[in-house]
């Protein structure tokens, strides 16, 4: 494993402790400025919707899990393709279970750390 490798996989397991902690200050430092999300059902959105959209979950408990799949790297971009598994429990209410995949592009920075520039996220919710 290269050094990059190793620190796009730590990138991966941050956001989803970060995910797990609501520690919405971190999410914001692991993704590029121009961050566009893209999800089923909405148009791409950026950061600052990200932030309101995480602030609207405020109470909302999040306990998740990505397993790598696959990492190409191509100088100081790279992309990334995850399954992820996540249960979503607002107070009160029965979890919502949900998985699918995602495909980030992340970008490297002059500070040398990867961040996340682009994300294609088709977590939906399992039925059954």
């Amino acid at each position: 494993m290269t050094d990059d490798e190793g620190q796009i996989r730590k990138l991966v397991d941050s956001w989803i402790a970060a995910s797990k902690a609501r520690d919405l200050p971190a999410l914001m430092d692991m993704m590029t400025d121009d961050i566009v999300f893209m999800t089923p059902g909405r148009p791409p959105f950026g950061k600052a919707e990200f932030a309101a959209d995480s602030e609207r979950m405020t109470g909302m408990a999040v306990d998740a899990s990505a397993e790598v799949q696959e990492i190409e790297i191509f100088g100081s971009r790279a992309f990334i393709r995850n399954h992820i598994r996540a249960e979503l429990t607002s107070p009160g209410e029965r979890a919502k279970r949900m998985s699918g995949y995602a495909m980030s592009i992340l970008r490297k920075g002059a500070d040398g750390r990867w961040r996340i520039a682009r994300d294609a996220n088709l977590v939906l919710p399992e039925h059954g």
